[in-house]
């Protein structure tokens, strides 16, 4: 996997760069990180040390035992100067978090600490988190840091809105999420180095809704955070990933192209749009499977009863599975409800003509629409197989690595 170079300054926003660090280390990569000194007030060297398993640099002026490699390389035979070797050696190099003072530093060029004068010599692709109060970040001069970044090439990982370390205080200036941090430096990785370069994926996501009237529609409870999950997972594979959204608020994952739509016959075109490109289609929407016959163009006035003619929408996924091309790997999904759930899943499987449905039994409520977590069946042809229950990103990696098997038993066939 891939060699990240992580560098923590001194912001009370550091304790989530220790989660950073184990994600990316659980992930297979090559993890060595650089601390400011201001950054060990907040989190200790050794608690870095302890999860990546490689010591922690401070200094410029300190000599680096493992002389510039990371960890799983052997060390060279010569002792090179510490901030040049690794920054030469790493993949990406990502600050997190970025602080203002830390960020004016960068902008300037600085070069007075193991950090800025890491990041002024590293050819390889450069990415700032910035994380402080939201006041500080609106201020005028650190816009026009970031934008001086920008221009040079260095990816700004927009920090998010939310409660802020001051208490009472709400703005702009939260790191985001260890997962999303991850998830963008994976898709700034150079070409080669994840097993999905180049492969093209089509993700849909979330639940269709069709217009009753301009104000009311029929929909269902997906939120879409099961296909989210698969974007993110292809994409961190270094797959091309286009997401078609059905009504998801939730945001789009790093490196990942987004589609939004609304009604079925919206996720419908779209997909029939992007699909002939695509070489796997992960069918994770749930469109409704009726819409009105005839919605009204106002607002329907309320009245002691509605009578309301539905007619059945297009059945998507069998559509775009009579139209697959050689080489086109189909998944389906399907969200039943208790009794025999494998049974009619299975005959999905057939009468859609997919190489793979994914059962999700939602009348288990831990695990039903909107739950951060999941619990899946995948179905084939010549089997089943259990995915048991786990956060999304799990499931949806545990779903991604059947389907690698699936693609490369068609390729040997």
């Amino acid at each position: 996997m891939a060699r990240i170079l992580l560098g923590v300054s001194g912001g009370i926003a550091a304790y989530k760069a220790l989660e950073l660090a184990r994600l990316a280390t659980l992930a297979g990569h090559g993890v060595r990180v650089l601390m400011s000194e201001t950054a060990s007030r907040f989190v200790g060297a050794a608690s870095f040390e302890g999860i990546v398993g490689a010591p922690v640099l401070v200094s410029e002026f300190e000599r680096d035992p493992m002389r510039g490699a990371f960890p799983g390389e052997q060390a060279p035979g010569h002792d090179p100067i510490g901030h040049l070797e690794l920054a030469a050696n790493c993949d990406a190099m990502l600050i997190a978090p970025a602080t203002a003072n830390t960020i004016a530093k960068l902008a300037a060029g600085g070069a007075d600490s193991m950090l800025s004068t890491s990041f002024l010599a590293c050819a390889a692709p450069r990415l700032v988190a910035p994380a402080m109060n939201d006041r500080m970040y609106a201020d005028a001069a650190t816009q026009a840091n970031l934008a001086t970044l920008r221009e040079r090439g260095v990816v700004v990982i927009e920090p998010d809105e939310g409660k802020l370390a001051s208490r009472g205080e709400h703005g702009r200036g939260r790191l985001p999420d260890p997962e999303r941090l991850l998830a963008r430096v994976e898709a700034e990785l150079p070409a080669g180095e994840r097993p999905w370069d180049g492969l093209r994926v089509l993700v849909t996501a979330g639940g269709t809704r069709e217009p009753i009237d301009p104000v009311r529609f029929i929909g269902n409870r997906s939120s879409g955070r099961m296909g989210i999950a698969l974007a993110a997972g292809a994409a961190r594979r270094g797959a091309e990933v286009t997401l078609i959204a059905a009504n998801v608020s939730l945001p789009v994952p790093a490196g990942v192209r987004r589609v939004d739509v609304e009604t079925a016959a919206q996720l419908a075109a779209a997909a029939a749009a992007e699909f002939p490109a695509a070489q796997l289609l992960l069918m994770a929407a749930a469109p409704a499977d009726f819409r009105a016959a005839d919605p009204s163009a106002g607002k329907l006035a309320r009245a002691e009863g509605l009578e309301l003619r539905l007619e059945p929408t297009e059945d998507i996924l069998a559509g775009l599975a009579a139209n697959r091309g050689p080489g086109q790997t189909i998944v389906g999904f399907a969200a039943e409800h208790g009794g025999d759930a494998a049974g009619r899943a299975r005959g999905k499987l057939t009468r859609k003509g997919v190489d793979m449905i994914v059962l999700n039994d939602v009348s288990d409520p831990a695990i039903g629409f909107e739950s951060a977590e999941n619990e899946v069946t995948l179905i084939e042809p010549a089997g089943e197989t259990h995915v048991p229950r786990g956060p999304k990103d799990a499931v949806a990696d545990a779903i991604l690595a059947r389907v690698d098997a699936l693609r490369a038993a068609r390729a040997k066939a």
